[in-house]
């Protein structure tokens, strides 16, 4: 687990500011959910066999013995809150959160057991396009932060649960022939999750899988139009994708569409988006059958692929750095402070703190990075430009003009 440092907060602050940005131009509408979950909500979502139930949950009995979880992911905590809440059954809602989540993994650049995710949740629709416009509204973060041609969106179908649980049993009896040969992982996952093993990262087991049967063979007719529904849409808009029957996702309740956005510019581990469809899981956790799709972006690696590609604006600096230059001036800079906030609200004004001569003290102002200093005397005021070292001397009643000359010359 990270602190994010006063230096590495402007980064979040402007990656935060896009997404919020974007989640309200598609009329997505903010939820929060609290950090703590029953277990029982993760495992019967998320599934037994996974590794994140198995391994990675933050997991511990409090003292009325109830076992409770730290939430590793916000998709069944959105289910939850949305059953809970009546916002669900019979509605459509298009929703998204932002905040901690915690799991117990091995750490990595840019991967941390407390890490943070955007995500975005639409419920109640089942045509190909709400999905499309999720995938769209992932395109359109790329293109704002710069990186469109950094990242690659793969696509995948994993059916109706029939279609996929015959592609299941054709899956494992191919893999039971050549078990002896399968990495240790997938040996156990043949009898618990054996979809998983096609995200196997064994060099012999991928090979293996180079001769699997296909899960697009197993597609059923619906899951088929949905998805080419879904493409018709994309290429409709523009979009480039690839089919990648190798992916699954590690969740449990995935159905029909599934999706990632991936990049070379992190290493192994590229994934920078990623979700889809979970149709079963608003029935599954105790609510109607309710058509379910979303994804959710890793906020720590997000920023780092953005920092790599040199796409984070330089953080805003001081505009006016105010001073007293005199007994009285000191006594009068906080209330000249509060006048020019009060003219000019977007400025920056920093009041400088402490007994210290003039020379340390505009020392002080340069070392802050503010482009002016205001002086305080008396019965006057001297403004300095910090950047090319003019000073100007104005009196009270010509700040107000002088503010809107800093705005318009600076």
């Amino acid at each position: 687990m990270n602190d994010i440092l006063p230096s590495q907060s402007p980064a979040w602050q402007y990656v935060e500011g896009v997404l919020r940005q974007v989640a309200a131009q598609y009329s997505y509408q903010e939820i929060r959910m609290p950090v703590l979950e029953s277990t029982d909500l993760f495992k019967r979502s998320i599934g037994e066999v996974t590794d994140i139930v198995e391994k990675e949950m933050y997991t511990f009995d409090d003292r009325n013995g109830d076992s409770l979880t730290l939430r590793p992911e916000g998709t069944a905590s959105c289910v939850r809150a949305g059953n809970e809440h009546g916002l669900l059954y019979n509605q459509t809602q298009r929703l998204w959160y932002l905040g901690p989540m915690f799991r117990h993994e091995r750490p990595q650049k840019g991967r941390y057991r407390q890490f943070h995710q955007f995500g975005i949740e639409a419920f109640g629709m089942e045509g190909p396009d709400i999905d499309a416009e999720i995938i769209l509204l992932s395109a359109r973060l790329w293109q704002l932060f710069g990186i469109a041609d950094q990242v690659e969106l793969q696509l995948n179908s994993l059916a109706s649960n029939e279609a996929r649980a015959r592609y299941r049993e054709a899956l494992r009896e191919f893999l039971r022939a050549h078990e002896e040969h399968l990495d240790e992982d997938s040996k156990r996952r043949l009898d618990t999750n054996v979809l998983r093993v096609l995200d196997s990262k064994s060099p012999e087991t991928q090979a293996i899988l180079a001769n699997a049967p296909r899960l697009s063979e197993y597609w059923d007719d619906e899951s088929r139009a949905h998805f080419d529904g879904l493409c018709q849409r994309l290429d409709a808009a523009g979009i480039n994708y690839s089919l990648n029957e190798r992916l699954v996702r590690g969740l449990d309740y995935y159905n029909r569409t599934v999706f990632e956005w991936v990049t070379t510019e992190l290493g192994a581990q590229g994934t920078v988006c990623a979700g889809g469809r979970y149709d079963g899981l608003v029935e599954q956790l105790g609510g109607k059958a309710t058509p379910a799709v979303g994804f959710a972006m890793g906020m720590e690696r997000l920023v780092l692929l953005l920092e790599s590609q040199g796409k984070i604006p330089p953080a805003a600096s001081i505009d006016v750095y105010v001073m007293g230059a005199t007994e009285t001036g000191e006594l009068n800079a906080p209330a000249v402070a509060e006048t020019i906030r009060n003219l000019q609200p977007q400025l920056m004004v920093q009041l400088h703190s402490g007994a210290q001569n003039m020379k340390k003290k505009l020392a002080k102002a340069d070392k802050s990075g503010a482009t002016f200093a205001l002086v305080v005397r008396d019965n006057d005021y001297e403004l300095k430009h910090l950047r090319n070292r003019d000073a100007e001397p104005v009196t009270a009643a010509a700040i107000p003009d002088l503010l809107d000359e800093m705005q318009e010359r600076y």
